[in-house]
């Protein structure tokens, strides 16, 4: 298997730079610093196999936490990825339509499916909600096809500017990513939200018990803490806001992203990233662009770490 270019790679950066995975501030990837509490859970959820209510449960919580049109399937799935292998598998082989440059793991699933990418009058289109990783936002018109996949995994940070409406369409699946908003992503939870005609085969192509257990309760514990949420908005926002400054004033220039993740363009990305490294800051450089860097939020407590780094 063909390993994509991605954000982590901390255990390589460790063996070149030296520390120990606690004296490292990992912002790589796009994922919320304070995530949301883990809660004690119960001894069900580590032993039972998963009910059908702890689905039912989820996907109840999930339905009121986006207001899911009813018309909409919603199923909750083991991460976003899993389910971006598996769409293009489902559907017979067509042209698909993937603008980029955008999060990898979608053209080699439609590629290994046997699709063949197209430009314009693409059977299928691939459109990322916010953009990974210029944090570019589509609107409803400009994604096209019979097969619509909108990749919400960032989404949460802007639920304003969401494209869930669009769900009650046709051959229109819109992803949600549990991990990114509420900085779990080794629970491996994520949501597919559309047309209940190719969730259906999605749902069995994932087979049963998708889902653990913990990840269940937990998800269903967060998507029911609405102040949670909020107050997690406002920080993240404002600490993007920080980020974009310290970066300027280093001379970078922001090109965008989202309140999870910062784009910026430098000099040299790779210089720069090894220049971090060397205070055990981790970043993220891209093979199509040696000018663009992009950076996570790092957690209130290590913003210290950041700052000397420069």
């Amino acid at each position: 298997m063909e390993k994509r270019d991605h954000g982590g790679g901390l255990d390589a950066a460790m063996v070149q730079f030296g520390g120990k995975r606690a004296d490292w501030l990992d912002l790589s990837t796009g994922i919320n610093p304070v995530p949301y509490p883990i809660p004690k859970f119960t001894h069900d959820a580590w032993t039972a196999l998963p009910d059908s209510a702890s689905f039912a449960l989820i996907v109840a919580q999930a339905r009121s936490f986006w207001s899911i049109p009813k018309s909409a399937a919603c199923i909750a799935t083991p991460g976003a990825s899993a389910t971006i292998a598996q769409l293009p598998r489902i559907i017979a082989p067509g042209t698909v339509n993937i603008p980029g440059p955008t999060y990898n793991e979608h053209a080699a699933a439609f590629s290994a499916a046997g699709w063949q990418s197209e430009a314009t009058n693409a059977d299928a289109m691939v459109a990322v909600h916010p953009n990974n990783p210029d944090g570019r936002l589509w609107t409803a018109p400009e994604i096209n096809g019979t097969l619509r996949i909108i990749d919400e995994s960032f989404a949460d940070v802007t639920p304003n500017q969401s494209l869930l409406s669009e769900a009650t369409k046709p051959g229109t699946v819109v992803l949600k990513s549990f991990g990114k908003f509420w900085g779990l992503a080794g629970l491996r939870l994520g949501f597919a939200i559309g047309d209940p005609e190719i969730l259906a085969p999605l749902a069995d192509a994932l087979g049963p018990w998708q889902v653990s257990g913990p990840a269940l309760q937990i998800g269903a514990e967060a998507l029911a803490d609405f102040q949670w949420a909020d107050e997690a908005r406002a920080r993240l926002a404002k600490d993007a806001k920080r980020l974009d400054a310290l970066l300027e004033n280093q001379g970078a220039i922001t090109l965008g992203g989202t309140d999870l993740f910062r784009l910026y363009k430098v000099d040299d990305a790779l210089a720069a990233q090894e220049h971090l490294a060397e205070s055990h800051v981790w970043s993220r450089t891209f093979p199509y662009d040696n000018t663009w860097l992009r950076l996570g939020l790092p957690a209130p407590d290590r913003w210290d770490q950041l700052e000397a780094a420069f």
